[in-house]
């Protein structure tokens, strides 16, 4: 598919991920400890009823210069050994808010890199979990894992506490762009690494990739694509470079040494798309693939994938989110809650019984249904507006006045042929998949008064 230069000058503009709605950068320090305890009483009563575990492991052992999460450098295992303990305190306070009844179908492990943690201390917050919590039958359990820092009992480890996913996150295949961007290459070749974690049976293997750093071309990276191919991860995510240099002074860095520029990142994606095509993957959402027998493909088939920071997940593990360790972001169906980054007050305020709520939002009607189109477009590219109404049981004009429709807004888009309209329903074209945040950006009314600075589309 031929994508113009044209286009790609007219949409690479700033626009919100909109892995929330509204986004992060909407929160506020009005949130506090007592509207935490409120949102997680009332989200008892609130779709969906499953719960959703977020387990934020802050620390790394370097700093990859590309990375926008919050992290710590530090190897100190006294460190790590106060802030699990909090953690596993921070669960068990949690709890005691949430209707016994309720299962928990989905938990994952971001960071930062989780696999930093000493295993025993992995399986201990996993030990906790089991015996606080009931599952659904078939939950997903995943990880973040950095390959240099993993081998074969350190996966036993992680199969043994209940794991049954693992996303390594290789980024490059390329020794020379791991150097220049700070991240260790892999002590344990990724294929024996993969090999490892399949000999477990039922733990899924993800991989993942960044497009867009210094030292990255279309041949190199789609040589690291190949290479991940041959491999046959069950899902694997080419994720594209946010630039982010106002919030994360160490990307500056990656300017002095040459970034791509967004016409070469968009041909590194094309070229990625077309050798995981012809593998036989599926385009989930934006920037995921998996197999055509993949719950997840199954989803998008069915227009029920869904999406939350943690990622695309199916309605059978979607959960309401609660999130644990600094910085982990709660999403609630009414309610979004941000834990404080300061590792050493989230460890003093949890030992002290209190949680270390920094910011938040409580989500009128309003932003309710404009969340729901958007993720409808994230995930899914289509959406009815009858069954946007049925669902907020209001009238379709409603809807479109909420999210602030205007048919000659969408002609550019119609012209360009990235959306597809009538009366009954929007939908993205396969060209309009390569600018679904634009889209999604103009059902946001939000957007046209915001001054936060965001990322570049592309």
């Amino acid at each position: 598919m031929n994508i113009d230069k044209h286009l790609i000058e007219k949409y690479n503009v700033p626009v919100p991920r909109y892995t929330s709605y509204p986004p992060a950068n909407f929160f506020d320090n009005k949130f506090g400890n007592k509207e935490y305890i409120q949102a997680i009483e009332a989200s008892n009563h609130e779709q969906p009823v499953n719960i959703s575990i977020y387990i934020h492991i802050p620390f790394c052992p370097k700093i990859c210069h590309y990375c926008g999460c919050n992290t710590h450098h530090t190897r100190d295992k006294q460190k790590m050994r106060v802030y699990v303990d909090a953690v596993k305190k921070e669960l068990q306070m949690v709890r005691q808010y949430l209707d016994p009844l309720r299962k928990v179908s989905q938990i994952h492990w971001g960071g930062g890199t989780p696999n930093s943690l000493p295993a025993e201390m992995v399986e201990e917050i996993m030990a906790v979990i089991h015996s606080n919590f009931a599952f659904i039958a078939n939950p997903e359990i995943a990880i973040e894992c950095h390959p240099a820092m993993l081998d074969a009992v350190y996966i036993e480890a992680l199969a043994k506490s209940g794991f049954n996913r693992i996303s390594l996150g290789i980024q490059d295949f390329s020794p020379e762009v791991l150097k220049n961007v700070n991240r260790d290459a892999p002590n344990i070749p990724v294929e024996e690494l993969v090999a490892t974690i399949r000999s477990h049976h039922k733990i899924g293997v993800n991989l993942d990739f960044i497009y867009g750093l210094p030292f990255q071309d279309v041949k190199s990276f789609t040589e690291t694509i190949e290479r991940a191919v041959k491999i046959a991860p069950d899902r694997l995510v080419t994720f594209s470079y946010a630039h982010i240099p106002w919030i994360k002074k160490a990307q500056q860095i990656l300017e002095k040494k040459g970034l791509p520029e967004a016409s070469e990142k968009l041909l590194m994606f094309k070229a990625a798309n077309n050798v995981l095509m012809q593998a036989g993957y599926k385009a989930i959402g934006l920037d995921h693939y998996a197999h055509p027998n993949d719950d997840l493909f199954i989803a998008l088939k069915n227009r029920t994938l869904h999406r939350n920071f943690q990622g695309y997940c199916t309605r059978e593990t979607t959960g309401q989110v609660y999130a644990f360790g600094s910085t982990g972001i709660s999403q609630m169906e009414s309610a979004y809650a941000q834990n404080g980054k300061d590792i050493n007050r989230y460890v003093d305020e949890i030992n002290r019984g209190n949680f270390y709520i920094e910011k938040g939002y409580l989500l009128n009607n309003t932003e309710k249904i404009i969340r729901h189109v958007i993720n409808e477009i994230m995930c899914n590219h289509y959406f009815s507006w009858n069954e946007v109404a049925k669902k907020f049981a209001v009238s379709t004009d409603k809807i479109k006045e909420t999210v602030v429709f205007e048919v000659q807004a969408f002609e550019g888009f119609v012209n360009d042929e990235l959306v597809i309209f009538d009366a009954e329903s929007v939908e993205v074209s396969e060209k309009g998949k390569f600018f679904v945040r634009n889209i999604a950006a103009a059902f946001d009314p939000n957007l046209k008064n915001a001054l936060q600075k965001f990322s570049k589309a592309l």
